[in-house]
């Protein structure tokens, strides 16, 4: 890293990018391609350049609970799930959660990007954030592994900075489970990353074939734009808060700098035209507050002035969550997994293997089910008749926005796929531990049109103390109903062939775990987020509850931007990471397309 405090402390520079995380290295790199600016990213984390603990793939959840790596962020106790925490780990470091994230390159419905467009956000649909991604894509010839590969390859993008590929290697529980989503009547995707994911399907991974490495933020985006002289990341720069002046005549609010900690000391920097914030939804909200932007009883509890008073900050606050079930492979069950990398002999025989492009390392998660609640339960009319009364009742309560949202979530409940399962070669679900030297497979299930709402709001203005996050889990136990099905659903593939064949004992929930009772217990006390948190800062009508407008312009102020997932309104069925990017690449567009103009 070529960028020192001496050439950032005090100095001004037209971008300041607070986070260097997926959107924000995206976003500035774009920012940069214009030579008449200059761009500054301040990442708090370390660069963790060509270091194998993030470049190498299968390692799923090894970074988590490593400072080095993970923020190791943690929920206050839920009140919905018997008072416990949940971990919000995310990614720490240069390229942020794209560097430990599980290297899915997935999209949302098509209809559920256009959702943003309906709450009010004009230019937020699914043709420009496809047209936005299908230029960040590098898509490599299938591999060997790769059969039924539900599109083709002109519906996905070629020669972009971030490398795509197919697993090298897909197990044969993988390829058993696969069909038996077939047998069960799941049909295959029509177009996965095209707009359309209802179905079964296999996701490209973010992987470079050349190198069988991964392919994230840092190796898309700032590798290749590091020689730029408009081009500078500072790293171990912990931003503190956005330093302001009052408008002219009694205008917006007017950034004017930034303040951070380097090393033990603080520092500021000058902002030239504009400061984007790109933290991620658990750390943006807490920025803006400290900068004295958001509402008005938080910010004066923590004896902060308020510059700004936007009651959406830190508000409106959406999560996905995930649990699972694993089981024992059948004795006679000669199968590769990923159970093998915890053994340090196996491991070092699968590196090995690795310079082939073979072995667990070639093994990736990669094979998704969506379907809708309907088609999983017989339930369905019931859970759905249940939120529909309860949201009735409630319905004055709900600020306007949230009224928007919760219409759309009514007609998702009757035909959109909020309902997923992943299939997974190998152990991965708790309490109960694997036992060396056996092989597991484990189905996950995920909830991705979540009705509860949460909370992130700072709780001291030391910047170094976490904000207080509440996602409130199963406050709408329509979430929780759901799950339920989810977890029966999961056991019924289970007992199906031909994915039963090889599948022995459950480990986890376990066979004890029998009644709708029992399975609530078990998904309050052992389910998890996916990391995949939006809209604490919402693109919204500020009327409605917004916090930022269409042009990600936070409200009342004339220079801040947030340009990461916290600005999302709405939860998609998918994984975040393509949003992020897309989001980064639609923002460096509209901030490029006002100062060309000007």
């Amino acid at each position: 890293m070529s960028t020192t405090i001496q050439d950032v402390a005090d100095q001004s520079f037209d971008f300041v990018v607070i986070g260097g995380g997926a959107a924000g290295l995206c976003l500035a790199s774009r920012l940069a391609e214009e030579s008449t600016f200059s761009v500054l990213v301040l990442e708090a984390g370390q660069a963790n350049l060509d270091d194998p603990a993030i470049l190498l793939p299968a390692q799923y959840g090894t970074h988590f609970g490593q400072s080095a790596y993970d923020w190791q962020h943690e929920t206050v106790g839920q009140e919905f799930s018997n008072g416990r925490t949940y971990s919000w780990n995310r990614g720490k470091g240069l390229g942020g959660s794209s560097g430990v994230n599980f290297l899915c390159w997935m999209k949302p419905p098509k209809e559920e990007i256009d959702d943003w467009e309906r709450l009010g956000n004009p230019g937020w649909n699914w043709e420009r954030y496809q047209q936005k991604l299908r230029g960040l894509e590098n898509f490599h010839e299938k591999s060997t592994a790769g059969r039924d590969l539900n599109f083709s390859d002109e519906t996905i993008g070629v020669g972009g900075p971030i490398h795509l590929h197919y697993p090298n290697t897909i197990t044969r529980p993988e390829t058993l489970g696969f069909q038996t989503w077939l047998n069960l009547g799941v049909p295959r995707a029509p177009a996965p990353v095209n707009g359309n994911p209802k179905g079964a399907l296999i996701t490209p991974k973010t992987i470079d074939p050349a190198t069988y490495t991964r392919s994230y933020a840092t190796t898309a985006f700032y590798l290749p734009n590091a020689h730029r002289a408009n081009f500078h990341v500072m790293i171990g720069a912990h931003v503190n808060r956005i330093l302001t002046r009052s408008g002219d005549a009694g205008g917006d609010v007017v950034a004017t700098s930034v303040e951070f900690s380097h090393n033990g000391s603080v520092y500021t920097v000058n902002i030239g035209k504009e400061v984007i914030l790109s933290a991620g939804a658990l750390k943006s909200p807490q920025i803006l507050e400290l900068s004295g932007i958001g509402r008005k009883d938080v910010l004066g509890a923590l004896g902060i002035p308020v510059k700004v008073e936007l009651p959406g900050v830190g508000e409106n606050v959406q999560e996905h969550l995930y649990s699972g079930i694993t089981y024992e492979l059948a004795d006679d069950a000669d199968d590769l997994t990923l159970d093998i990398l915890r053994d340090p002999v196996g491991r070092a025989k699968h590196l090995e293997l690795l310079a082939k492009g073979e072995g667990a390392f070639t093994a990736g998660i990669c094979e998704f089910a969506f379907m809708t609640l309907q088609s999983i339960s017989d339930r369905a009319e019931e859970i759905k008749k249940s939120a529909r009364e309860k949201l009735a009742k409630n319905w004055s309560t709900y600020s306007a926005g949230l009224r928007d949202q919760y219409e759309i979530q009514l007609e998702r409940l009757e035909n959109a796929a909020g309902c997923e399962v992943i299939l997974v070669p190998g152990f991965f679900t708790i309490p109960n531990p694997p036992v060396p030297g056996k092989k597991y497979f484990t189905i996950l299930f995920a909830l991705n049109h979540n009705f509860s709402r949460g909370t992130i709001h700072a709780t001291s203005a030391d910047p170094n103390v976490d904000s207080e996050f509440n996602p409130h889990n199963f406050e709408e136990d329509v979430d929780l109903q759901t799950f339920i099905e989810l977890l029966k659903y999961a056991r019924k593939m289970s007992q199906t062939a031909p994915l039963k064949e090889v599948l022995a004992k459950e480990i986890n929930p376990g066979p004890e775990v029998k009644t709708d009772s029992d399975m609530g217990d078990y998904l309050k006390q052992y389910c998890a987020t996916t990391f995949h948190t939006i809209a604490s800062l919402s693109m919204m009508p500020l009327e409605k509850g917004g916090v930022v407008d269409s042009s990600l312009k936070v409200y009342g102020t004339s220079n801040i931007r947030v340009a990461d997932l916290s600005i999302v309104p709405l939860h998609v069925a998918t994984h975040t990471l393509t949003t992020a990017y897309s989001i980064g690449a639609q923002a460096a567009d509209i901030i490029k397309e006002e100062y060309n103009k000007a």
